[in-house]
């Protein structure tokens, strides 16, 4: 079957997923993930303090629903332990669900049932320095290898995206760099400005959403969307002056890309922290997403 290259593009006005009262004043990087009863989660980034200060965002806010299409209700912290908890990335695997969060060293958290959480061992294997210390995102690449992709920075300040594979959640071996920036592309941050990458497959093709920011308001809700047909190389981001181009410009800040399996629908979410031009500050916005095909 022929690949078919798309554009994915927001179809609708924002709505508000879910907004913390309790645990925090508002969610940044998130994970959408849906159980086996057909409720939704989310687990998030968030803090108490009026101010931006990620050295004290120390756990996550966890809220769930029966449908994207209605508000989500809190239900509490987790991964509570005193330390930074940055960036959540879950997957499901045989009844289990993984966790993923940084910042780096990279950290494994398990649960059976979404509410309680065990930490265990994970290693990266072959990776270059600071190659991955945050922004996880794991998906099924086929009945054997599972893919993770992280944010990282490269010598100069450039933002990279990293990607590795297991066969057991566990074991994880770089592979490469899945996105490099280099030359003039315009972000050149110390953390890196390749953040909170999100890899869908689509008819032949991996779309890879990556919010490019230096956290200025300016390019605060800036994602990129690249196209491949290698999960593994999305190409060299150069700002313009040759090398990948993105095939679509979204507004959002660490967005989550879904498909409802009940209706078809896809989703797209944005999030942030208060001041930062949110649809809804404080909360995860959520609006339609489209794919239109190419010629």
């Amino acid at each position: 079957m022929k690949a078919k290259p798309h554009r994915p593009a927001i179809a609708g006005e924002w709505r508000l997923l879910f907004r913390p009262e309790k645990t925090g004043n508002y969610v940044n990087d998130h994970s959408l993930v849906r159980a086996a009863d057909g409720t939704w989660h989310l687990f998030g980034i968030t803090s108490l303090g009026a101010s931006i200060d990620p050295e004290h965002e120390r756990y996550f806010v966890h809220a769930s629903g029966k449908s994207l299409e209605a508000e989500f209700m809190e239900k509490g912290k987790t991964i509570d332990h005193g330390t930074r908890a940055w960036a959540p990335g879950i997957v499901e695997a045989n009844g289990r669900y993984y966790m993923y969060y940084g910042p780096a060293p990279t950290k494994l958290a398990v649960s059976n049932e979404l509410y309680h959480w065990i930490n265990n061992d994970v290693a990266l294997i072959g990776s270059p320095v600071d190659a991955c210390h945050r922004d996880h995102m794991v998906m099924r690449l086929n009945d054997y290898t599972w893919v993770m992709y992280a944010t990282g920075v490269r010598p100069g300040g450039y933002g990279c995206i990293s990607v590795y594979v297991s066969n057991d959640l566990q074991q994880w071996r770089f592979v490469q760099y899945a996105l490099t920036t280099s030359g003039a592309a315009p972000l050149r941050c110390a953390w890196g400005a390749t953040e909170s990458p999100y890899v869908v497959f689509r008819e032949g093709y991996y779309y890879l959403f990556v919010t490019y920011t230096d956290c200025s308001d300016e390019t605060y809700n800036d994602t990129l969307v690249f196209r491949s047909a290698n999960p593994f190389d999305f190409g060299d981001y150069r700002g313009g002056d040759g090398g990948a181009v993105p095939v679509a410009k979204l507004f959002g800040h660490a967005p989550e890309v879904v498909r409802d399996p009940d209706t078809g629908t896809w989703w797209m979410t944005t999030c942030g922290w208060r001041g930062k031009g949110a649809p809804h500050e404080g909360g995860v916005s959520i609006a339609p997403l489209v794919w239109a095909a190419e010629e």
